[in-house]
């Protein structure tokens, strides 16, 4: 099957480490993103976010001649999906860039043909694909085109891209089949079998549970505050039970999933005269985490000027939405230093794993500790660990 070209759209967190593994996998790549330095640095063989082994990866690939990149699509056997679906204001799934990118490669697909849709998306995404390749000219009775939403932890994308089991579900059984034999031929793990709208769904089930779980976390935490009761030591006991594993609490949830796809369900459900109760609370819960760590540390600075008499310098140790990544996509800790800095307070932002934001200066770890009144972790990156720093503000337990 390695003779098969292959065409990824979308170069980003997941689809510029699929579309390397492929390539180095044997596979002729052609990927596409719409930001032509994105082209120019992937053509150089080189990468524009950090992964682990990624760089590794994308330069072989470039190198062998194996991966190309370009801001349009191109003739190929097999068409991956791999754009952002975030939501519309009121939480409202937006699925405009998977149209896009359907629209974009609806010239060049043909009989016999695979697409697949890769982007976590709302149920009833897979067959909306389907729907736009019709109207756009494709017989897609005579193609084949399924869902396998991505399962990858950042910082470990590489190994998981092989090593996860993965689901596909295709618009027709053949479809399904035609997609398995497809991943078969690079992941070692189980491909699993079902159709378009099991297998969205099963992504989206999968990160509210985390979500949910999550969120247990965060409400103890804030419980435990008001109890004057240290969270970190209470939760180490409780999960030496056999059967308790309650999470470690942070500063909200962040990510291009489990923040955003829990709301794919509950606007579903919304749509269809159903609450989804739980999972909504969960969501609610970890947003309220954050605006509540807002508040600590507001409260924090206001203690120090009454008793020094000046402003607080607050140190924001991390931005990104967990830990040892560069990926600040829908971070909490983002949000919270954009926040603090919006209402007045002198803001030390530390990220180890980015060099430059373009909306504030990027101080070193050791730095803001020298410098800052208010330490506060937000995140818990390797950098951070074991700093003999005495503060009541680490909100991901980095320091324990």
């Amino acid at each position: 099957m390695q003779d098969k070209k292959i065409c990824v759209i979308g170069l980003g967190y997941i689809g510029l480490p699929t579309a390397a593994l492929l390539a180095n996998r044997g596979y002729d790549v052609h990927g596409v993103d719409v930001v032509q330095s994105t082209v120019d640095i992937i053509n150089r063989g080189e990468t524009h976010i950090v992964e682990p082994e990624l760089d590794t990866f994308v330069k072989a690939a470039v190198n062998s001649g194996k991966l190309k990149a370009d801001l349009k699509p191109c003739e190929a056997e097999v068409f991956i999906l791999a754009v952002p679906t975030p939501f519309h204001e009121g939480f409202v799934p937006n699925i405009d860039y998977i149209v896009s990118a359907t629209k974009a490669i609806a010239p060049y697909v043909k009989e016999n043909d695979i697409v697949i849709l890769e982007s976590t998306s709302p149920v009833g995404t897979t067959n909306k694909v389907e729907e736009v390749l019709k109207e756009n000219g494709v017989d897609t009775s005579i193609i084949f085109i399924a869902h396998c939403p991505e399962r990858v932890l950042p910082g470990q994308i590489m190994r998981e891209l092989v090593e996860n089991d993965r689901i596909v579900g295709g618009t027709t059984p053949e479809a399904t089949q035609k997609t398995v034999e497809f991943y078969n031929t690079f992941v070692s793990g189980e491909v699993l079998s079902t159709d378009a709208r099991t297998a969205e769904m099963a992504k989206l089930t999968e990160n509210s549970f985390r979500d949910t779980n999550i969120a247990f976390a965060n409400e103890l935490s804030m419980l435990c505050d008001k109890f004057e009761i240290d969270v970190w030591e209470l939760i180490k006991l409780t999960n030496r039970h056999p059967r308790v594993n309650v999470l470690q609490p942070g500063a909200g949830v962040g990510g291009h999933c489990i923040a955003v796809d829990p709301w794919f369900i509950v606007h579903a459900a919304k749509e269809s005269n159903i609450d989804a109760k739980m999972i909504r609370s969960a969501r609610e819960v970890n947003t309220y985490k954050t605006e509540w760590a807002i508040e600590k540390i507001k409260n924090e600075t206001l203690r120090f000027e009454t008793e020094n008499g000046r402003k607080a310098k607050v140190a924001c140790m991390g931005l990104a939405f967990k830990p040892d990544i560069d990926d600040l996509r829908e971070s909490p800790a983002l949000y919270i230093t954009r926040r603090l800095m919006a209402d007045g307070l002198n803001v030390l932002a530390v990220e180890p794993n980015i060099s430059e934001h373009q909306e504030f200066d990027i101080v070193s770890y050791s730095d803001a500790i020298k410098q800052a009144d208010v330490v506060t972790f937000l995140v818990g990156h390797k950098e951070f660990k074991n700093l003999n720093i005495k503060t009541e503000l680490d909100f991901c337990g980095v320091l324990r």
